[in-house]
């Protein structure tokens, strides 16, 4: 049972850093440092894009239009934060 909240951890941690590399690479895209007609940079946009779109859907359902403004990645990282710490209490079920 520790194998499987090993295993969980691992997958919210690399969700965490998904999520941190679509943001980073949001920014650097809309202030024209990476341009997505790269063929590299255009994959990896349009993968990650693909990947984190089911967690941002539902979200962004809920959340009220902002602008401009996505909250979706945010309200996604507290949620992953939010099972973290769940996880981390209830960690003896798992011994």
């Amino acid at each position: 049972m520790q194998s499987l909240f090993q295993i969980l951890m691992l997958i919210l941690d690399v969700i965490w850093f998904f999520i941190l590399a679509h943001v980073i690479m949001s920014w650097l895209i809309n202030f024209q440092v990476l341009n997505v007609r790269q063929q590299l940079v255009g994959q990896i946009w349009y993968g990650l894009n693909r990947l984190l779109e089911p967690l941002y859907g539902p979200v962004r359902r809920i959340l009220p239009p902002m602008g401009g403004l996505d909250l979706a990645p945010l309200v996604v990282l507290l949620g992953i934060y939010a099972l973290r710490i769940i996880l981390i209490n209830n960690a003896a079920v798992f011994y």
